[in-house]
């Protein structure tokens, strides 16, 4: 972009360039509200054919994968034993002369772990920052964040980033139950949500260990429960704590493999610490042995028009409200039973559906999505996770940390408090202080928010007395903070 001169305050001459036609308003909604935000020229290339360039990022094969390190889940595992192993060692072992060396050994173990997490993220932000296919992206991350595997402990901290490539984004515009199978029997989710240590209480292990005297794992319902209040049915649907039980007993089984076992620290089925016997959820018995108990409940609740209606109720209050339109709602839950949950169909539902491109913009941006989209606004991506997660986590969202199984909040209230906004300023001002120099603020308040832009922010980024000061009020404005 070639060089302008700043805007300065008080200067008659100077006005904001006319707003862009009434027709444009759609091709501003696609970029901003189902995307991630304009880079330059992308509200122009939708504008002939706006929910076509969201149609076409839909497809079959799934999302796009951030170009992470290629470390799967049970390398990443297995490091993670090793250097558990050697704070062990460390710890149980006499003093020496080399202990010095030995905990630096340690440091550079666990640096090593956290390296690798970092480089996931970063990956992911640059895959958001520059991808063509944003809504394709934005896609990705409401069911990453739907079936959320949080960085809140150690282990989990080091598998968030292949839990999202190999579990989420393969099956992002597939069938609803492949996701929630692919989620529920990944060894993050075991570990996370503490499936994989489940025994069943009348189980060979459990009889195993009684005889000899050892204390049984017992059952864990952490899962059973996530799964039908969070990523099925939703609270509304009247199962009970019976329910949540029965599940969580054909869940036992759903294990992670040992380091010395075939398929070292990926998903296996342990048969003898499975509850044997029928079990009856939501009203529904099941007879089924092994593994395939749990599978045949999973494939009802995936059917359920409870599961329908709850995941329909979140993607409108996602893409559109946090009082979502009703009959966007039924739409979406009309379309998620007409297809047998496949996910595509859902997308091109939310897409083609009137409510969804109402031009109020009554969502506020996270504070992922207001950096993601920041940078994306000057074609930009970060160029170091130390220029990201920094800020990230100042404004409340650390790197894979969501605060529970629930994910990160989307509602305003939680983003848009007084000292929230104050951070968000710090951030803008910063950021502005290092781009903003080389960059024509008129024009990019134009290409970032095309004929969203009002009349009174192209004023106040036009009149502003140097190009930081408008690129910082560019960054503030309710346009640019809402989607």
């Amino acid at each position: 972009m070639g060089k302008t001169d700043a805007p300065r305050k008080g200067d008659k001459r100077l006005s904001p360039p006319p707003s862009a036609s009434a027709g444009d308003l759609p091709a501003a909604i696609a970029v901003t509200r189902f995307g991630l935000g304009a880079r330059p020229g992308e509200i122009a290339a939708a504008r002939s054919d706006p929910r076509g360039f969201l149609t076409d990022q839909i497809r079959v094969e799934g999302a796009d994968l951030p170009q992470a390190a290629p470390d799967t889940t049970a390398q990443r595992l297995s490091g993670f034993r090793d250097y558990e192993l050697r704070k062990r060692e460390i710890k149980a072992g006499p003093g020496t002369s080399d202990a010095a060396a030995q905990a630096d050994a340690l440091k550079a173990l666990q640096k090593g772990l956290r390296d690798q997490a970092e480089t996931d993220f970063l990956a992911r932000a640059r895959l958001a920052t520059n991808t063509e296919a944003a809504f394709r992206e934005r896609w990705t991350l409401f069911w990453a964040n739907h079936f959320t595997v949080s960085a809140t402990k150690a282990i989990t901290g080091v598998v968030a980033g292949p839990f999202e490539q190999e579990a989420i984004r393969p099956h992002v515009f597939g069938r609803f139950e492949d996701l929630l199978v692919a989620s529920s029997t990944h060894p993050a989710m075991l570990l996370y949500l503490d499936q994989a240590q489940s025994v069943g209480p009348d189980s060979k292990a459990a009889a195993y260990q009684r005889t000899r005297a050892k204390k049984a794992g017992g059952l864990n319902e952490n899962l059973a429960r996530e799964i039908l209040e969070l990523h099925t049915v939703g609270v509304g649907a009247g199962y009970s704590q019976a329910d949540v039980t029965e599940f969580a007993r054909a869940m036992t089984g759903f294990s992670i493999g040992r380091p010395q076992e075939e398929g070292a620290f990926q998903f296996l089925f342990r048969d003898n610490a499975h509850e044997p016997g029928p079990r009856t959820v939501m009203g529904r018995r099941y007879d089924q042995d092994s593994q395939a108990q749990a599978l045949a409940v999973m494939r009802d609740l995936a059917a359920s028009p409870h599961t329908a209606r709850h995941v329909s109720a979140k993607l409108a209050a996602h893409f559109v409200s946090d009082d979502p339109p009703p009959a966007l709602v039924a739409r979406l839950e009309k379309s998620f039973m007409a297809s047998g949950g496949r996910l595509d169909a859902l997308a091109r539902t939310l897409v083609a559906a009137p409510e969804a491109w109402d031009p109020a913009p009554a969502k506020f941006k996270t504070p992922y999505e207001f950096t993601i989209s920041t940078w994306r606004a000057i074609g930009a991506e970060p160029s170091a996770i130390g220029k990201l997660a920094p800020v990230l986590s100042s404004l409340g969202q650390k790197p894979f940390s969501a605060p529970s199984p629930k994910g990160w909040p989307e509602e305003a209230q939680v983003w848009c408090a007084p000292d929230a906004l104050i951070k968000r300023l710090r951030f803008s001002e910063a950021f502005a202080a290092v781009t903003a120099d080389r960059l024509d603020p008129v024009a990019l308040a134009q290409s970032a928010l095309g004929a969203r832009l009002t009349a009174p922010t192209a004023k106040a980024v036009a009149r502003a007395e140097t190009r930081r000061e408008a690129m910082a009020l560019l960054l503030m404005s309710p346009e640019f903070q809402r989607r």
